[in-house]
């Protein structure tokens, strides 16, 4: 079991946080969201449709070591929140430094290329590739892994995504138990 930090602020895309954390929690990963506090003064967080989540604990109570990756749903709002966010870039630095795992989906790879930590191939939201402006974007991909980086596309391969996460941190046998459970043939 691996312990997975999802930081999420106001605007986050639901299906992608919904959908990773049901996916890595039937994996058997413990699964914590962390509000930006800065942002947000409550741990009731909305996302970029409307929907409310409540999210585990602030920002402000993590401590890097306590987790095995770091993990960053998309949405344009949560996005440049956490691309501007001292104490998430900071998480971000850590996370590479001690070469732990660390993921983002949708344009939310945008805190990664601002923390510096961006790998040669990712993917990405298109609409947000321009904005990223960094080499070796991989549009045909749902999911690609750069050494411990791994991004995903957006709301629709958030559940292969998940999977992936449960591959790399859980093992195989997890990933076709989750897999085969929730019908997901079409993630490969």
């Amino acid at each position: 079991m691996a312990t997975i930090l999802i930081p999420i602020s106001n605007g986050f895309e639901e299906v992608e946080l919904i959908s990773l954390v049901d996916v890595l929690r039937r994996g058997g990963n413990d699964v914590r969201i962390a509000y930006v506090e800065s942002e947000i003064e409550t741990d009731l967080i909305v996302g970029g449709n409307g929907i409310t989540i409540k999210a585990d604990t602030a920002l402000k109570n993590i401590l890097s070591e306590e987790f095995d990756m770091i993990l960053l749903a998309g949405g344009w709002d949560n996005a440049y929140t956490l691309s501007d966010n001292e104490r998430v870039q900071a998480l971000i630095k850590e996370f590479y430094d001690d070469n732990k795992v660390i993921g983002a989906m949708c344009a939310s790879v945008l805190a990664l290329k601002k923390a510096g930590v961006l790998g040669n191939d990712y993917t990405c939201y298109p609409y947000a590739k321009e904005e990223i402006n960094h080499e070796g974007y991989r549009e045909d991909e749902m999911v690609v892994t750069d050494g411990n980086i791994m991004t995903s596309r957006g709301p629709g391969t958030a559940l292969c995504f998940g999977l992936e996460i449960v591959k790399r941190l859980v093992g195989v046998e997890s990933y076709e138990a989750v897999k085969e459970g929730m019908l997901l043939d079409f993630c490969e």
